[in-house]
């Protein structure tokens, strides 16, 4: 049971959940009008859980052989979990999810919103991420889509107070889903650093294997320099709101700088995997400060 929860990655999941609650109850419900019942909420995140859970099986399935060279203790399937079983998991979820979506849709365009992801995640695993860019681009995409989806479904505009040209919630969902992006899309690069040495046996072309790892990592510190920028615009418009200007320079815009100036000196594997940690870390402290429209 424990190398199940593994697989699936329960802790990104906790993840995904908890940016799924703060949109609705301390973004949407702060600035406009919630239309998504609760039990249709629950529905949607349950068929969002399962797309992501799915997407962590399919990718493991095809990175039996990097993982055992990138990280062996945590290579579940074959080891602990047979490649039969893993399949079987992977459909059981991505079946789930698509009866799911088909309760929840009420037209053609909505069942494709549910549809994609779980085409692009298994595309993702099988070809796109050995693809220079592309892989990074598309996982990141799959991130901040969930804020979206949630956005679109629970949203509407025609019964907020607020005209929709000068409603704030769409200022505010773009500013987030463009943090959420550009944050992973670092984040994959990093991550293609770290995992270079397997990614070889699959002749993938990553951005570090093509120009190498010193350079890659510059490349990702030019994407972490617009983050910057982004964040300090950002927080020029925040300047009369104290709290959440505080927060964005305390727990935002300082662990990003910190952030950067390790990503200018690492060099080693370690390194690598300790910046990736702190970017998910990062991207934590931008979910919780949905919080604050509730203060």
């Amino acid at each position: 049971m424990l190398s199940v929860l593994k697989l699936v990655r329960y802790k990104n999941l906790l993840m995904v959940l908890l940016t799924m609650v703060l949109t609705k109850y301390a973004l949407i419900e702060s600035i406009g009008q919630s239309l998504l019942e609760e039990k249709d909420f629950i529905l949607l995140s349950i068929l969002i859980i399962c797309t992501t859970a799915a997407g962590y099986v399919v990718n493991d399935i095809f990175d039996i052989a990097t993982d055992r060279i990138n990280k062996p203790e945590k290579s579940y399937i074959s080891a602990a979990i047979p490649v039969k079983k893993g399949w079987q998991l992977y459909w059981f979820l991505t079946i789930l999810a698509s009866i799911l979506a088909l309760l929840l849709s009420t037209k053609l365009t909505d069942y494709c919103l549910f549809f994609i992801p779980p085409l692009l995640l298994y595309f993702y695993s099988k070809f796109f991420k050995k693809i220079i860019f592309l892989g990074n681009v598309v996982i990141s995409f799959l991130v901040a889509l969930p804020m979206y989806v949630l956005f679109v479904f629970d949203f509407i505009p025609a019964k907020s107070n607020i005209p929709t040209i000068d409603n704030p919630i769409y200022y505010t969902i773009y500013l987030y889903l463009f943090f959420a992006f550009l944050t992973t899309f670092i984040r994959e690069i990093i991550k293609d650093i770290e995992d270079v040495d397997g990614d070889k046996v699959l002749n993938a072309k990553t951005l570090p294997i093509l120009l190498g790892r010193k350079r890659a990592s510059k490349i990702a510190f030019f994407f972490s320099a617009i983050l910057l920028l982004f964040l300090l615009i950002v927080l020029q418009f925040l300047k009369k709101d104290i709290l959440f200007f505080v927060y964005g320079i305390f727990f935002i815009l300082l662990p990003l700088l910190y952030i950067m100036h390790s990503l200018w000196f690492s060099k080693n594997k370690k390194d690598f995997s300790k910046l990736s940690l702190l970017l998910k870390l990062l991207m934590f402290s931008g979910v919780l400060s949905m919080l604050l429209f509730k203060v």
